[in-house]
């Protein structure tokens, strides 16, 4: 018995070799053509995993710090990307090259860079000038200390041919204003498919037609400073050919001092309603309505382009702040697509990075910063325009009056911390003595 015993165990641990390499062997044939574990493939997306489950977008800049914006809209989701961008295709499947792609690298987010933060490059639109004025603004910024932060080719606004993924992925990084990193790639899509006539790729789409057109455009830009309190401006305002308004711009019982006419009103969906409710004591019940009114919005968020949707096709908004069982009323009700316009996101970019560079880009309030609504508007006549008078905006003596030119009471003027009013005061001055635009002043 003793003596078996060897000649057993090796007869035992010869099976047991041959059962684990045929095991192995089977193992080694089941996997031979699987793709390697780093890399899954879903449609348009390729995810890269390591121990890290940070998220980030691959082949393009490293994401903001803060891409929630000033009221807290939502950041981008992988999720939400996904499925997004499959509806962007125009209701077709999205397609699978890499070319229109988006991948999603779970790697740590890198903090970005300055250049990355400001992202100091923009699309070009070769849109021609629609006058032949002599001496209009864009010919006399060379000769001035404006030349080399002016770009005469920047989108001032947007529409239809604006989107496609490649614009998105670019845009997605920047949020707020600057960018669409608050906006999901479906709601983009629909709505600035609606902006496809030429009357919402153009600021001036009436000129051709106007009885009082000339070699020249000029324009009013009126803000809403108290100075223009008593100032009896607005027979003068009302001559230009175009009227530029914005935010609360009560005009009932103000007309001597403001004028009458409306040519666009800017606003954000956020600053038009706290615009009705800070001003309806004085009956302001919400924007101008006339037949030349057009309306530009600055798209702080979604609701932006939701609410321009909803208003231009006379349907209900279906979600966001502003839901409605009715279409929304604030421009008419008979109001329609062609009074609509949308301002570039690398415009507002451009007019932060180059115009409105504040130091307030150094502080933790950097995320919410951006220039004025009125700021927005003035710099877009500025690049439109070929002259500009400007009335109501801040002057060096602001103290001397109150807040608005509408207030029964007077007010000191409120300073917030996302935007810069000093700042803007001194481009004013700055753009008023390089003799870019003629700036009302009572001293």
């Amino acid at each position: 018995m003793t003596g078996r015993l060897p000649s057993r165990l090796v007869l035992w641990f010869i099976g047991l070799l041959c059962v684990a390499l045929l095991t192995l062997f089977l193992v080694c044939m089941t996997t031979q053509n699987q793709v390697p574990w780093q890399v899954m493939s879903l449609q348009n997306f390729r995810f890269f995993s390591d121990k890290n489950n940070s998220i980030s977008l691959k082949n393009q800049p490293s994401a903001e710090n803060e891409l929630d914006t000033e009221l807290g809209q939502n950041s981008l989701q992988k999720s939400d990307v996904q499925n997004s961008l499959r509806k962007s295709e125009s209701g077709n499947e999205a397609k699978s090259d890499q070319a229109n792609s988006i991948t999603i690298s779970l790697k740590p987010v890198a903090k970005p860079t300055e250049t990355d933060f400001f992202g100091d490059w923009y699309a070009t639109d070769d849109f021609p000038s629609q006058t032949n004025c002599p001496n209009n603004i864009r010919k006399r910024v060379p000769q001035t200390q404006f030349a080399e932060m002016f770009l005469h080719n920047i989108p001032v606004l947007q529409w239809a041919k604006h989107f496609s993924p490649e614009e998105y992925q670019r845009l997605s990084h920047f949020s707020g204003a600057h960018g669409w990193g608050s906006v999901r790639a479906e709601v983009l899509n629909s709505s600035l498919a609606i902006l496809n006539r030429t009357a919402n790729q153009m600021m001036f789409d009436d000129w051709e037609n106007r009885a009082d057109r000339s070699d020249c455009v000029r324009c009013a830009v009126v803000g809403n400073g108290g100075i223009l309190n008593g100032s009896r401006k607005g027979k003068e305002i009302d001559e230009h050919h175009y009227v530029f308004r914005v935010n609360g711009a009560a005009l009932t019982g103000f007309e001597n001092d403001v004028g009458s006419r409306t040519s666009f009103y800017t606003f954000s969906t956020n600053t038009m309603r706290n615009s009705i409710n800070s001003y309806a004591h004085l009956g302001y019940r919400g924007p101008p309505i006339s037949k030349e009114t057009r309306y530009i919005f600055l798209p702080d968020h979604d609701r932006d382009y939701i609410l321009m949707k909803a208003a231009s096709t006379h349907t209900a908004i279906d979600q966001g702040p502003e839901r409605s069982k009715k279409p929304p009323t604030y421009f008419g009700e008979d109001v329609t697509v062609e009074k609509f316009k949308i301002y570039h996101p690398d415009f507002i970019r451009y007019l932060r990075n180059r115009f409105l560079h504040s130091n307030l880009l150094k502080t933790s309030a950097r995320g919410i910063y951006r220039p004025s609504t009125g700021a927005v508007m003035l710099l877009a006549a500025i690049h439109t325009c070929d002259q500009v008078d400007a009335y109501g905006f801040m002057t060096p003596d602001y103290t001397l009056y109150s807040d608005h030119y509408y207030d029964k009471q007077r007010h000191e003027v409120h300073f917030y911390a996302n935007h810069d009013m000093r700042m803007e005061m001194r481009l004013w001055q700055e753009l008023h003595k390089a003799g870019l635009i003629n700036l009302f002043m009572r001293r």
